[in-house]
């Protein structure tokens, strides 16, 4: 077998690592506000005085490092990360391509901040490196450092699912398990109807994956008590396995056309099921890039409207709220708001008479929006003060 030339193997190695590096960029889009803000920051850098307090001179990216937190680090504003990238869009082409172990300088030159992957200043020349062939195998996939940590978003984007008063309503049920089963776990054979004139049919070109569903709880404006729609709860997975039919049968003498159910295998479960319980098609898994950004338009009467999955009424650090903001205020996935928590009302003893006073609004935290329907978005709190409670205000940071 005849070897290539290490030139040759070099490059190789380059194609294959870009290949690997556009790929995995596909996954992180950046969009063309966040490139321009890039390229603008890129021309002069950013003020020191927007620098954080405590932006170190050196940093050596970690495993588990998020552009998130980097942003933090650097920036009095994480949400303004493009800015981060501009500071060195030379050296970094891509943001979402930075790799553990990867060494950031933080260079001031009159009063602007720039970021570089090397200590060499502008237009001077670099250290001195000495290289040596070797190969290395490594998954760029698994070590490219995320916008967010995404383990605290993945579980939710299967549940929950905001739905009108109606769609659980008329959607297909369960309706019973072998030998009279009550509850239903994952392993378990159910049977399960459509609505009237849409029988579930196991075909090509129709659904097999379903999600389970229940309780259809209406979600309230605080302001308002309007209802912006019903949060359906998640309690599992099924897949269709034979279709529902008819068959005749002999009952007392005469031919009885009977109903059969579809047959289903519970594949996931979060927890029991049981008959009643709705099935709703599951739809394609899609990969969704979380970039931090401030909304581009105001927040008019934003509220918190309920915290998900929990049955006290404090949310704390890395929860999910659901907000009375959705796609038809312009809301999308990457969104930060900014959290506020309602004054206190006291009273004034130190006037001539008591008087009572509501102390101003302060500011909380932030949290991002990454899952939206029309009149209600999901939002993860990335950090507060406080804990976080139904009816707070939520402004553009």
């Amino acid at each position: 077998m005849r070897m290539k030339s290490p030139c040759a193997a070099v490059a190789l190695a380059a194609a294959a690592l870009c290949c690997a590096t556009s790929a995995l960029a596909q996954n992180y889009p950046v969009t063309p506000t966040q490139r321009a803000t890039a390229q603008q920051v890129a021309q002069t850098g950013i003020p020191v005085a927007e620098l954080s307090p405590n932006a170190p001179d050196v940093y050596v990216v970690k495993r588990g490092d998020t552009l998130w937190a980097i942003s933090g680090m650097y920036l009095q504003r994480p949400w303004r990360w493009p800015e981060l990238w501009g500071m060195n869009l030379e050296q970094i082409r891509n943001p979402h391509l930075i790799y553990p172990g990867q060494t950031l300088y933080l260079e001031k030159v009159d009063g602007m901040a720039r970021l570089r992957t090397s200590r060499s200043g502008y237009g001077g020349e670099g250290d001195t490196v000495r290289i040596s062939p070797r190969t290395r195998y490594e998954s760029l996939a698994d070590s490219a450092l995320p916008t967010l940590q995404p383990q605290f978003i993945e579980p939710f984007l299967a549940e929950p699912l905001i739905v009108d008063e109606f769609t659980l309503k008329n959607a297909p049920r369960l309706v019973g398990a072998l030998e009279e089963r009550v509850l239903l776990a994952r392993g378990d054979r159910a049977y399960a109807l459509g609505p009237t004139g849409a029988p579930l049919m196991r075909e090509p070109g129709q659904p097999r994956d379903y999600r389970v569903f229940r309780n259809a709880v209406p979600l309230k404006d605080p302001a308002t008590a309007e209802i912006l729609g019903y949060e359906a709860q998640y309690v599992g997975r099924a897949r269709l396995m034979q279709s529902e039919s008819t068959q005749t049968s002999l009952r007392d003498g005469k031919d009885l056309q009977e109903i059969v159910p579809a047959s289903f295998d519970i594949v996931g479960s979060k927890e029991e099921m049981r008959a009643g319980d709705r099935l709703l098609p599951e739809p394609p898994r899609q990969l969704v890039s979380y970039n931090p950004r401030a909304p581009q338009f105001p927040i008019e009467n934003g509220r918190v409207v309920s915290i998900y999955g929990s049955a006290v009424a404090n949310a704390a650090q890395n929860q999910i709220v659901a907000i009375n903001k959705g796609t038809l205020d312009g809301m999308e996935s990457g969104h930060v708001l900014a959290i506020l928590s309602e004054g206190p009302r006291i009273t004034d003893r130190t006037g001539d008479k008591p008087t009572q006073i509501k102390l101003p609004d302060e500011r909380n935290g932030l949290m991002m929006v990454f899952r939206t329907f029309e009149r209600v978005s999901y939002a993860l709190i990335l950090e507060i003060r406080v804990p976080v409670k139904t009816g707070d205000r939520l402004i553009a940071p």
